[in-house]
């Protein structure tokens, strides 16, 4: 008998092999299906390429990422300061990969072209799911060529570089850089979200060009080529923006205080600045900062809502990987019936977030040259995003309980979805702040009040819950009576109805079948599990696994 054969305790059984390489978009039909409804379908090949990569070598990428942060070096080791943030390789690789297929500007290359704006988003969706920390400068770098182009000067010597296919990481000027990358800063210490409080100082120099004094509290992508910042002009709050290298190669006053310490999004770099007479440009008119800054937060609101229906795809993923395997009482853990509910309510929370984003996305696409899908975008991309963010933590709780105390080791992927989770209900406005803007939309543009319940008109009919639904939604929000003390309720009515109208109109009958029993019925309780037990389960699980 050998040594090993000697102590030799145990066999390694009825546990799940590895999730091997899969293609994220091949996958999953929810995606294609509502990809192709909204008027991307076109863009299939760029999805499918994109796909493979995120189920594949992207998400150990997006492990390594994570694994290994992002680390401040303030100064070298002479004493200079030099205000770097170092990553991991496996960060630039992912950012390689994502502006190589478009991640951050898909929807602007392929304008006017209907549904360019949905095939972007969904390769964001698809992006989240290997790695979300990368997700925020791809997603600012996107947002801010809504926002630059109030400024055409500027625009001309920016949108080229920050529409390349390419990534560029070095810290050079601009006009030496193959790609750039932008980030933004609007918040400050002494105010948060109501940047109407902000101090920064922006001091004019000669024509649109200033100097800023003052912090950001919360400054994203550090090491961004440049950043869209609000500061106080002559006039109110203005935009600038803040090159990270000057012209001459020199680096500009923004001196990196100190980087956040985050719950998640690890791979990400979050900090907190001060600028010590930055050099800046005025993007837009001198006070209007807050309007030209909303053009970016529109986008990135979208990119918020998106981003969590891709984590939570990715949770459910690995919960069905995990019970189509495992084995407890003599049966595959998909199998059981009480394991089955779960994995079936979560399958329709994912199916209605991803078919919500998507349609928010073709308003988006198609605002420019329809003032009715403008209207609805004002109001659906902060309905959605409150609502389906809002969802993201308990969707990824209840996925990471699927693989019991697995699910809790941090050598699985649940750990990271789980901090991950949150993040988007609170950047760009927490759930509050985004409540209060629906109710601005409704109280001071009856166009938005008018698309949205036109939208509710496609689906009028075919489900008598949901027609009830609607409307008691109506009579709450034409009683402004407690209005504002009644949003969050109003908002989430709004996002049910959104969601169960779209998958009516036009998704899956077996999901909208169970989303409306469940959402919009109200057989189900509480917590995650609890459908009626005469809901086709099985079949709602076959469609969303990886192979299916």
């Amino acid at each position: 008998m050998t040594q090993d054969e000697r102590f030799h305790t145990h066999e390694v059984c009825n546990q799940p092999d590895p999730l091997g390489a899969y293609n994220a978009w091949t996958s999953d039909a929810a995606l294609a299906e509502a990809v192709a409804r909204e008027g991307g379908g076109w863009a299939a090949h760029p999805l499918t390429a994109f796909g493979a990569l995120v189920g594949g070598e992207m998400r150990a990428l997006g492990e390594a990422a994570n694994r290994e942060r992002p680390q401040l070096r303030a100064f070298d080791a002479y004493g200079r300061r030099i205000d770097a943030v170092e990553f991991h390789p496996a960060y630039h690789h992912l950012m390689a990969l994502a502006t190589a297929h478009g991640v951050h500007s898909f929807g602007w290359n392929h304008a006017p072209r209907a549904g360019a704006q949905v095939a972007r988003a969904a390769l964001l969706y698809l992006h989240t799911q290997a790695d979300a920390g990368t997700a925020c400068p791809l997603t600012m770098t996107c947002a801010a060529v809504a926002a630059l182009r109030h400024a055409p000067l500027v625009a001309a010597r920016w949108l080229p570089k920050l529409m390349a296919a390419d990534y560029d990481p070095r810290p050079l000027p601009a006009a030496d850089k193959r790609a750039c990358t932008m980030g933004m800063g609007m918040t400050e210490k002494q105010g948060g979200s109501d940047v109407r409080s902000n101090s920064t100082r922006a001091e004019r120099l000669a024509g649109d060009e200033y100097r800023l004094v003052g912090h950001k509290w919360f400054f994203s992508a550090p090491m961004s080529d440049a950043h869209l910042v609000l500061a106080r002009d002559e006039v109110g709050l203005g935009c600038f923006l803040v090159p990270r290298i000057l012209a001459d190669g020199s680096r500009n006053a923004v001196r990196i205080q100190a980087l956040k310490d985050k719950l998640g999004d690890w791979s990400n770099a979050s900090s907190e600045v001060e600028f010590a007479g930055a050099l800046a440009e005025r993007v837009g008119a001198p006070g209007r900062g807050v309007a030209t800054i909303l053009e970016m937060v529109a986008l990135t609101r979208l990119d918020c809502m998106t981003a969590s229906a891709g984590l939570m795809r990715q949770a459910v993923v690995q919960a069905l990987h995990h019970t189509g395997q495992r084995c407890a009482f003599g049966r595959r853990l998909v199998e059981q019936p009480l394991m089955q509910n779960v994995l079936a309510d979560l399958i329709i929370e994912s199916e209605a977030a991803v078919a919500l984003a998507m349609r928010v996305a073709r308003a988006v696409d198609a605002a420019p040259r329809d003032d009715r899908e403008a209207a609805f975008a004002r109001i659906a991309t902060a309905i959605g995003k409150y609502w389906v963010c809002k969802r993201t933590p308990p969707l990824a709780n209840e996925a990471q309980e699927c693989l019991g105390g697995l699910g809790y080791i941090e050598t699985t992927p649940m750990p990271r979805l789980y901090r991950q989770a949150p993040l988007n209900s609170i950047w760009e406005g927490s759930g509050n702040v985004v409540c209060l803007d629906v109710l601005r939309a409704i109280r001071r543009d009856p166009a938005c009040r008018a698309a949205l319940f036109d939208e509710f008109a496609r689906a009028r009919g075919h489900d008598a819950a949901l027609d009830a639904a609607l409307a008691s939604l109506a009579r709450a929000v034409d009683d402004d009576a407690s209005l504002e003390a009644r949003s969050r309720a109003v908002v989430e009515e709004a996002a049910l109805a959104l969601q169960a109208t779209i998958l009516l109109d036009g998704g899956d009958p077996m999901v909208a079948e169970a989303f409306c029993r469940s959402r919009i019925a109200r057989r189900h309780a509480l917590g995650f599990g609890t459908l009626a037990a005469e809901l086709p389960m099985p079949a709602l699980i076959a469609r969303a696994a990886v192979g299916a």
